[in-house]
């Protein structure tokens, strides 16, 4: 149940780490673990990297209709870096400048795909489901590493998947996205359940590891000669 009113979500960005653990802790009780999603229309793929030796925080969304997974709209942001780089807080490092993209958007996706975690956290709080809980927007985490928890070994079969587990909770699920390759870490980000998101990244994946949603952020965002005439050839708006 969520406890939390909307004005109870605000924060500082600019916090010491033991201030954004503490946070993390106040906020993890917002998010939402059931699927409240009706209808998908248009996903979003979240990439995040930094420029000028990581003083400058650069984010790009990448909003794709569904199913077909053509893109129609994509935003970039560039901040000022306003947190060091800290394990398990890399959310207060990345949150600020998607914010800002996000908020570029003419239409806000249905569902935000990010690249990183979500409850497959230390604090069952990672970056989908801080994004998740401050939009309102339902959201996932798929992310390519493992952060914590154990899991059974994975069938070498597309849509293959087990549970990842941290002691005796369910934290997520390690998702065969294609055959031969590494799997990816789903997890619940806000107002999704488990067999939502792993659903729904196998629909966002064509024939590579990584959700069509991830691999177009990126994209836009590394500006590499490939991925720049594959954009100059949508007709977007």
């Amino acid at each position: 149940m969520n406890v939390l009113t909307r004005n109870d979500l605000k924060h500082e960005w600019q916090v010491s780490p033991t201030e954004a653990r503490t946070i993390q802790d106040r906020l993890r009780t917002a998010v939402i673990s059931k699927c409240e999603v009706d209808q998908v229309h248009r996903v979003a793929g979240v990439d995040v990297g930094f420029e000028d030796g990581g003083r400058t925080t650069r984010a790009v969304v990448a909003s794709l209709s569904f199913p077909e997974l053509e893109l129609e709209e994509y935003q970039l942001a560039r901040l000022p870096t306003q947190f060091p780089y800290v394990p398990g807080l890399l959310s207060f490092r990345e949150i600020p400048a998607i914010l800002e993209a996000l908020k570029k958007l003419s239409l806000m996706p249905d569902v935000l795909v990010c690249d990183g975690q979500g409850l497959a956290h230390p604090r069952r709080f990672g970056v989908a489901c801080h994004l998740g809980v401050l939009t309102g927007v339902p959201s996932i985490g798929v992310a390519k590493k493992r952060l914590i928890g154990e899991h059974k070994a994975v069938p070498d079969q597309r849509g293959a998947w087990v549970y990842l587990y941290d002691k005796e909770e369910i934290i997520g699920a390690v998702l065969r996205t294609r055959q031969g390759v590494k799997p990816v870490y789903v997890s619940i980000g806000h107002r999704v359940d488990l067999a939502f998101a792993i659903d729904l990244v196998m629909q966002c994946t064509t024939r590579y590891r990584l959700p069509e949603t991830t691999r177009w952020a990126d994209g836009v965002a590394s500006q590499r000669p490939g991925w720049m005439r594959r954009l100059a050839q949508v007709n977007i708006g």
